[in-house]
């Protein structure tokens, strides 16, 4: 997501309240917080980026929503990535993460689908795991072998990744070969210790400014939801995932506690927990040896399932 000065919260993300003070003898116009689609245009001003070289882009359709396919050179004409973008289910959009969905998609050599969801405020939980499903269900009946499918997201969108999960899994459909989690947003209700243990270190995000999302996205419906907070879901049966996250965030408790629930419930689960660096540091990838390298472990990670379970549906449709 977007920076912070250390002692502010971001500017694109939705106002917190503040303690009322004394009014002053003459006082200045009030400066009135900034719209979700102010926060939305401030977002992509700071963090958008285009796709990186030999990776073409198009306009598509997906599940009823628009979306941006990201074809690298070379990509598998069967596999395929749904991603998932960040923003705490109030900004972004697969413009905004052209550049790191595009990164991934060439490290794997993968064509990626970047879904553009629904977002609160207009369109509250469970807007956005509705069209997660509706995206999944979609290249399943466009053809596309779950055993060749694979789902990554950042932040929020790596907590709705969970979430689709989830969602197919009750729909009855089968799930993918792997799933790839950088900073998952898990835990609406905020209840992580390190929402509070790391906020001086945290250079992107509040407590106050993870809870405003949270206000504008889950309403005041039921925040430890399942399927709004995964977290607290039952994780039995998902595919393996990884979850990469670092020390100088917030969310860090949030992908910790994630991979230890889903450890409990016999998943398949590789965490890594990069010391010093901070929420999707992965967007990084052209200046950071570390993001460049997490990067290309997730690319790895999600080919080497791909072809685990590609061998494995092989050898159930000849045994």
């Amino acid at each position: 997501m977007t920076s912070k000065p250390m002692t502010s919260k971001p500017a694109t993300s939705p106002a917190a309240p503040t303690a009322p003070t004394a009014p002053a003898a003459s006082p200045a116009p009030e400066t009135p917080h900034p719209t979700p689609d102010d926060q939305r245009r401030a977002f992509a001003e700071a963090v958008g980026r285009p796709a990186p070289a030999g990776v073409t882009t198009r306009r598509t359709h997906l599940g009823g929503r628009p979306a941006l396919e990201l074809t690298p050179e070379g990509a598998s004409e069967t596999a395929r990535l749904l991603y998932l973008h960040g923003g705490g289910y109030v900004i972004g959009s697969p413009d905004t993460h052209a550049g790191i969905v595009g990164e991934l998609a060439r490290r794997a050599g993968l064509r990626a689908l970047s879904l553009d969801y629904r977002l609160a405020p207009e369109h509250p939980f469970p807007a956005a795991v509705d069209d997660g499903l509706a995206a999944y269900r979609a290249l399943l009946d466009a053809g596309t072998d779950p055993a060749r499918l694979v789902l990554a997201g950042d932040s929020a969108g790596a907590g709705l990744a969970v979430a689709t999960l989830l969602a197919a899994r009750a729909a009855g459909l089968p799930q993918p070969a792997a799933a790839a989690l950088f900073s998952p947003f898990t835990d609406l209700t905020l209840s992580g210790e390190s929402i509070r243990t790391k906020e001086a270190v945290d250079p992107i995000f509040t407590a106050d400014a993870l809870r405003a999302y949270a206000d504008l996205y889950a309403g005041a419906g039921d925040r430890a939801h399942p399927l709004a907070s995964p977290l607290f879901a039952d994780l039995t049966g998902l595919p393996p995932l990884l979850v990469q996250v670092g020390t100088h965030e917030v969310l860090l408790d949030d992908a910790t506690r994630l991979a230890a629930r889903a450890s409990a419930a016999d998943i398949d689960v590789t965490l890594d927990v990069h010391a010093g660096l901070s929420h999707v540091f992965q967007n990084r990838y052209d200046t950071l040896p570390e993001a460049a390298a997490a990067l290309t472990a997730a690319a790895r990670f999600l080919t080497a399932h791909l072809r685990t379970a590609h061998l494995r549906t092989a050898h159930l449709r000849t045994a």
